[in-house]
């Protein structure tokens, strides 16, 4: 038995129970037991640093809590911990990942593994709180891991994959969920035995500490036109190897979970005529959706992203190419071009000389909702050959 960040009676045997998004992710990192966690409280991201820090206040875990004045200060301590040796973590949401910008990509660059928590939320102007995937999707070339989830299970389970992949690789890897959607609503979540977990996720053995005085190192050196360009090189092929080590520790943590973890989830696809493409949250409506739309008998299905980032161009257009219609849901735009996830999609499908169509749709920003009935309209406007090349579900048009 142990107590739980709340002052409560838990098992340390597998159980299942009522929890958020963000409690989950708090829950993953007490069965972590990090060195350090350095964080700045953000809207809303908020609770899963105020649930660990309950943890650490009870003595659950002995991780060094350190409350930083900024989010780039809260990413800065990391780099430096976890230069030191340290196995670290941390976790922030929109605004505070932008302010992070500089030293995320330092410690991309440093390769180091630290694991961030992120909570989506829309980036500011307009002043907003909600859900969309602009802040992740505006680090998405810094050379980090991204992983996307569509449940608080998934936060979970994900997070304890991250840690494992990002120490195996040297590459620091973020964890997505869908502000307030995800982080704030209550679910069952399965936690599984402590000891199990401890095991999977093994002891932190950082090869290069700065504080190791028997192997000196250098972390941070000035690399101007003589090395840089090597130094760069050199994570390219690395972040292609997290493709197949994800899926061999997915594998690993499915002996405990009895899950599987691929690359992305494919739901009711072996005869769909339509599919739509979609990442976190809005996979789950999509399946509803699909349910319902199944029972008519139309043949729509779902591809879900879990790794967005490295990106698996050739499994993605390989399950695709033989679909004759394909929807890609974007919950971001990048101004002047197509949206992330489109993009991706159709760079895959442009290699394997995909013949079908493919439409982008925008949804969801700024946390605008989207509901069953909106995902059945997309499918039935794609199977009626109605949906724009470009189009916006849920958009005002007064």
């Amino acid at each position: 038995m142990y107590k739980d960040g709340r002052g409560g009676k838990v098992h340390k045997m597998s159980k299942t129970t009522a929890m958020t998004g963000a409690e989950s992710a708090a829950e993953a990192m007490r069965q972590i037991n990090p060195d350090v966690v350095a964080a700045y409280p953000i809207t809303p991201q908020t609770a899963i640093a105020q649930n660990f820090a309950n943890y650490v206040a009870n003595g659950i875990v002995d991780t060094e809590l350190v409350r930083v004045e900024s989010e780039h200060s809260a990413m800065s301590c990391c780099v430096g911990a976890s230069a030191a040796g340290a196995r670290v973590m941390t976790a922030t949401s929109s605004a505070g990942l932008a302010l992070m910008w500089e030293i995320v990509g330092v410690a991309a660059g440093l390769r180091l593994p630290i694991v961030m928590e992120v909570v989506n939320r829309a980036l500011s102007a307009p002043i907003n709180i909600h859900c969309d995937h602009s802040d992740s999707m505006g680090t998405r070339d810094l050379g980090w891991i991204q992983i996307f989830s569509e449940n608080a299970q998934e936060v979970y389970e994900h997070t304890l994959i991250a840690v494992r992949l990002a120490e195996k690789l040297l590459i620091p890897a973020m964890v997505c969920q869908d502000g307030f959607i995800t982080s704030h609503g209550v679910e069952n979540v399965e936690i599984f035995d402590d000891e199990g977990v401890k095991k999977f996720v093994g002891e932190h053995k950082y090869p290069y500490g700065l504080l190791d005085i028997k192997k000196p190192v250098t972390h941070g050196p000035l690399q101007l036109q003589d090395y840089y360009f090597e130094t760069r090189s050199q994570q390219i092929p690395v972040m292609e190897e997290a493709k197949k080590e994800f899926v061999k520790i997915g594998e690993e943590l499915g002996k405990i979970t009895k899950k599987k973890y691929p690359l992305f989830d494919e739901y009711e696809m072996k005869d769909a005529e339509a599919v739509i493409v979609v990442m976190n949250s809005t996979a789950g409506t999509t399946k509803t959706a699909i349910d319902a739309m199944r029972k008519e008998g139309k043949k729509v299905g779902l591809l879900k992203l879990r790794l967005f980032r490295p990106f698996p161009y050739k499994e993605v257009s390989d399950a695709l190419k033989h679909v004759k219609k394909i929807a890609v849901l974007d919950r971001s735009v990048s101004f002047g071009a197509n949206p992330p996830l489109y993009s991706e999609v159709k760079n895959g499908l442009y290699d394997v000389k995909y013949t079908g169509k493919l439409h982008s749709c925008v949804f969801g920003l700024g946390g605008r909702n989207i509901f069953v009935e909106d995902i059945i309209g997309v499918f039935n406007r794609l199977l009626d050959g109605k949906l724009k090349d470009h189009d916006y579900i849920g958009l005002r048009e007064e």
